[in-house]
């Protein structure tokens, strides 16, 4: 079997970050875990989903990826999917990664953040260190697609225009739900935001089996905060299916010989 450990991570310690593992059994992807938060993922028994709040926490790599191999019969992933700025030297701004991928989706609305020597910073550099202590070195525009052992950075905006077929940045952050549906009361962002999650993970299933997470009723949304631990865990999902099409050969690298940033062909205009 081949694995994929997908990860969304927050830039900062104080934010809770979205975790998951598929892998692959006989000729289908299969989730093994699915979680909002560190703690979440390296716990024992379901995912309370419901939880009054979800905290972040200081990622422990050894520990995640012995959880990892827990899941999938002793065995490491075949690679990691992060969506945050990684790279071989040190980062204190914008890359030729980030460059690049803005010139080719800019214009559709995906252009990227700008990291900087604060976010990810020292958190970034730390992760970036200890999947490589362990065997996961950075994949750059030279290493050829579908390698294994590698830390593959991701970007889930262009990747969802290949998922589900849309020629603009999907809207589903929900932080960015009042510029979306502006002038709109918050039950019905709630309830606009759980049409689009829900979309994603339609498009999620077909490439992913057993994906256990039962978006809530709009009615039982207290708040917008509440949906954050939603995102962050179809964000981690995506991360897993852009290693998917890594490693399948079916994504290309934006970036140089430090830093890349890999989407599905799907969705490439011109390899940079």
């Amino acid at each position: 079997m081949t694995a994929v450990f997908g990860i969304d991570p927050a830039w900062t310690e104080s934010e809770p970050s979205g975790l998951t593992l598929v892998a692959r059994e006989d000729r289908a992807w299969v989730c093994k875990a699915l979680a909002p938060s560190y703690q979440s993922f390296l716990a024992q028994g379901p995912v309370d989903w419901n939880a009054k709040s979800v905290p972040g926490s200081v990622p422990d790599i050894a520990a995640l990826l012995n959880k990892c191999a827990d899941l999938h019969g002793g065995c490491a992933p075949a690679v990691v999917a992060i969506d945050m700025p990684v790279a071989t030297v040190a980062i204190s701004s914008r890359r030729n990664a980030d460059n690049a991928l803005s010139a080719n989706f800019g214009s559709v609305g995906c252009g990227t953040h700008s990291p900087n020597a604060q976010r990810p910073g020292p958190l970034g550099s730390a992760m970036t260190a200890a999947f490589a202590n362990h065997g996961f070195r950075v994949a750059t525009s030279k290493t050829p697609v579908g390698e294994e052992g590698r830390l593959v950075e991701v970007y889930p905006h262009p990747a969802l225009l290949a998922l589900l077929g849309c020629t603009y940045r999907v809207p589903y952050k929900v932080s960015k739900s009042g510029k979306y549906w502006p002038g709109t009361s918050v039950a019905h962002r709630a309830a606009k935001l759980l049409e689009v999650f829900d979309a994603i993970l339609t498009g999620l299933r077909r490439n992913i089996a057993d994906i256990p997470m039962r978006l809530p009723l709009a009615s039982e949304v207290p708040s917008l905060a509440g949906l954050k631990r939603y995102e962050d865990a179809i964000d981690a999902l995506v991360c897993a299916w852009c290693g998917i099409m890594y490693l399948e050969g079916k994504a290309i690298p934006y970036g140089d010989d430090t830093a890349a940033i890999w989407v599905p062909t799907q969705a490439g205009m011109v390899s940079a």
